[in-house]
């Protein structure tokens, strides 16, 4: 048995509001694009910042979740790259490349909360877990007693 690990963990803010539809068996399907910034020095000595978008996908999200996920928000996401193709409607064949979250904690403070939202990244993370939602894919095999996911 091969062994292999896809995991991805990331920091950023949303670049739009979340959008969330449903399968045909009711099952609710969130997205939403997620930035991240990479900072280095230029060749000419200056500071030079890089975005990457990525793209999310939740399975299943309570409603506070997809009421917290909105433009400018601060999130903490967790889980595997996938890829996957499909055919547009001009018969173009078309390849995304996904974060399949399985693990979300919201890090701005709550409207009404007056305390800083320049918390420093372990405070935000400590005071987080009652926030955070582990995502469920449908049809997901995975035994939550299974210290080991192969």
């Amino acid at each position: 048995m091969a062994q292999s690990l896809n995991k991805i963990m990331l920091i950023g803010r949303l670049g739009k509001d979340a959008e969330t539809r449903f399968t045909t068996t009711n099952q609710s399907v969130t997205s939403f694009t997620l930035a991240t910034d990479h900072s280095y020095k230029g060749k000419d000595g200056n500071w030079v910042n890089e975005t990457t978008w990525h793209n999310i996908v939740a399975w299943s999200l309570t409603d506070y979740m997809k009421d917290a996920l909105k433009k400018g928000k601060k999130v903490y996401v967790e889980g595997r790259l996938t890829k996957r193709d499909y055919t547009d409607k001009e018969g173009i064949k078309r390849f995304v490349t996904e974060v399949v979250s399985e693990r979300l904690i919201p890090l701005d403070a709550r409207e009404g909360d007056t305390s800083s939202s320049q918390q420093d990244f372990n405070r935000e993370v400590s005071s987080a877990p009652s926030f955070e939602q582990h995502v469920n894919e449908p049809n997901n095999s995975v035994d939550e007693n299974d210290d080991l996911p192969f």
